[in-house]
């Protein structure tokens, strides 16, 4: 233990004993001294132990981000905003819920070790009875924005950092989550975290704004503010209003704006009774009237405001919103029959088909990304654009460039004398598909970067920029963190790219192998000119749910297609799939498949006596009847029942 930090304990212990500014706990104010009587009189910490970060495990972490998913896609746009303008400063971004567990982050992966370490890292829990006091901690159980500055924190393996935090309120008045920046390092005086904080608090109130718009976008929405002229672009409080004049729903700042004149709770109060203005009026207040005459008065003080009010859609001032349920789009929707982790992926899919945030697909190598993208986009309000596939991996890293970029006539030696115009510029008005974006060059991951930051293309030899509006879906089946921290992925690229990531399974751990298979059969023999699909026979079935599909949809597809052109009769056996994968210079891997075969062949030679062909193969007839149901062996008069 170093001497700086067992002067911190002995402070601690200090005021917790004393409930006073004792000695070096003078600079400390008056919040931070009652967070340190919290940490050892509520939350019975010692101050003598110094606590490793809190990081909870995957399947926990996912459990706090799936019950606020929604709410994180909005707060995504915030965190990148709030991490472009500290990147390069040592700062990480974090938004936790409301109790504490980090379930979003942004930040130098190539520091992964040493922020994980420090608790600055994804699913690290800050509430203050496991972590002290802390910027996030703290904020909960304050409910103000603060700075947690070095030897502010409680616990003495925390006095490196700096944690400046402010809350996110929901529509409710209740706390939803917390927005911290944080360093491993920073100046000693606390005052140098004053822009930090005010950047913060800056970008929380736009979150808790865009949050609400979006929850309540099919009821009357009531922007207000002081100033006409940030009314319709940074509206200070923020109302929702049933078709009956009844509030809803209101943001931190007209909760307390409407407290300070005496009218509090705002939910279930009649509108008539918070302005002087009758709901029937409210109509005057649409966009079509310049803000400066939208003015109204507060009811019970005469401050002015100004407000705009926007209508559900669709429906007239003084009506109800209808409820409308949420359907999965139909390209999705025919991805998938019945596979529990993908329908759950294409049940999120379906909430960002029109959500202006790229995408990043994640899965094997042959896993159906380039398929799920299309499918994305036909179900968009872009499907009638174009879809621009782009394979970053197959064009050359002499070309990429000029490919996705374009050129001007005579911009490079070998160039066309008319100029080309560059695949990210095709995907205007559309989608973009960036397959295998892991394997893009450095160097050109800049330019992209650019391209995608400011919506704009510059080609080769240009000196005018192109306006691109595309939707990015990108797509790799590597580990792009993994790139991002040998430093061979732009990490600011990474976040710009992983606005809401999708993760699709591996063939051989779907449970819709069946539905699949005869899907592709379909597929194939209306391809290839059939009447009809041909029939797997039983040892043909068998020995395709045994494989292991490294190739996963494309392997399949692929053994489909020979084996649709090479068979007769409607018949597809086990002779007509491709020897290179099933036959004799198989691999171990197919083991289990030869153990299908046998029980096959020992079912029909014993005309599927079970006791018979069990003794034959000398297992015990349950055993027979387990290995049947494993590889999903049915008897010939059992398949119709």
């Amino acid at each position: 233990m170093q001497s700086i930090q067992r002067a911190h304990i002995a402070t601690v212990m200090q005021v917790a004993e004393s409930g006073l500014a004792a000695g070096g706990a003078a600079r400390h104010d008056d919040i931070i001294r009652s967070s340190w009587l919290r940490c050892v009189h509520e939350h019975r910490l010692d101050p003598m132990r110094m606590q490793e970060a809190v990081i909870l495990p995957g399947a926990r972490l996912r459990e706090h981000q799936d019950q606020m998913e929604d709410f994180l896609h909005i707060a995504r746009f915030g965190l990148e905003s709030l991490y472009q303008q500290v990147a390069g400063m040592g700062y990480v971004v974090l938004l936790t819920d409301a109790r504490g567990v980090t379930v979003d982050f942004l930040g130098d992966l190539q520091e992964d070790g040493s922020l994980r370490r420090a608790g600055l890292y994804l699913g690290a829990d800050w509430s203050e009875r496991h972590a002290g006091t802390c910027g996030v901690g703290t904020c909960i159980s304050t409910g103000h924005a603060l700075t947690v500055h070095q030897g502010d924190h409680f616990d003495a393996t925390h006095i490196p950092l700096t944690c400046s935090s402010a809350p996110i309120f929901g529509a409710n008045g209740q706390l939803n989550a917390v927005l911290d920046i944080s360093a491993l390092s920073s100046p000693r005086d606390k005052n140098s975290q004053y822009m930090a904080l005010q950047l913060v608090t800056m970008v929380t109130h736009q979150i808790e704004n865009a949050w609400f718009l979006h929850r309540f976008r099919r009821d009357w929405a009531l922007r207000l503010s002081a100033a006409p002229q940030f009314l319709d672009v940074n509206p200070e409080y923020l109302l929702a209003i049933d078709g009956a004049g009844r509030v809803i729903g209101h943001n931190r700042r007209a909760q307390l704006l409407f407290a300070s004149v005496g009218i509090a709770p705002l939910l279930g109060r009649d509108f008539d009774g918070l302005l002087n203005l009758r709901f029937e009026e409210i109509g005057r207040f649409l966009r079509a009237k310049p803000a400066s005459q939208r003015a109204v008065t507060l009811a019970q003080s005469n401050r002015l405001l100004f407000m705009l009010a926007s209508p559900p859609p669709g429906q007239p001032a003084g009506s109800v919103p209808e409820t409308t349920m949420r359907a999965v789009p139909a390209p999705l929707a025919a991805l998938c029959k019945g596979d529990a982790q993908l329908d759950r992926q294409i049940e999120r899919a379906a909430r960002l088909v029109n959500a202006p945030i790229n995408i990043l697909l994640c899965g094997e190598t042959g896993t159906g990304k380039e398929v799920f993208a299309k499918a994305l986009h036909q179900s968009s309000e872009r499907r009638n654009g174009p879809f621009v596939a782009v394979n970053c991996a197959a064009i050359p890293e002499t070309l990429i460039e000029s490919e996705l970029f374009g050129y001007l006539p005579g911009s490079f030696s070998g160039a066309s004398a008319k100029g080309k115009r560059g695949l990210i510029a095709q995907a205007d008005g559309g989608t973009l598909f960036l397959d295998e974006i892991g394997d893009m060059p450095l160097a050109l991951q800049a330019r992209l970067l650019r391209t995608l930051a400011e919506r704009e293309v510059l080609p080769i030899g240009g000196s005018q920029p192109i306006a691109v509006n595309a939707r990015v879906i990108a797509a790799s089946h590597r580990r792009l963190e993994e790139l991002v921290r040998s430093g061979r992925f732009r990490d600011d690229l990474y976040y710009r790219l992983n606005g809401a990531q999708i993760s699709l399974p591996p063939l051989r751990e779907r449970q819709d192998f069946a539905w699949m298979l005869d899907k592709m059969l379909r597929e194939q023999a209306a391809q290839q000119g059939l009447d009809a699909a041909p029939s797997l026979s039983p040892e043909a079935l068998a020995l395709l749910r045994a494989h292991r599909w490294p190739g996963n949809l494309r392997e399949l597809r692929n053994v489909i297609q020979y084996g649709v052109a090479v068979c007769s009769d409607g018949w597809l056996d086990v002779d007509d799939l491709p020897d290179d994968v099933f036959g004799r210079h198989a691999t171990d891997e197919h083991g289990a498949a030869a153990e299908a075969r046998e029980l096959l062949r020992a079912l029909r030679a014993h005309r599927w006596n079970v006791s018979a062909a069990a003794q034959a193969l000398g297992i015990a007839r349950m055993t027979l009847y387990r290995r049947m149901k494993r590889w999903q062996i049915v008897a010939p008069n059992a398949r119709d029942t």
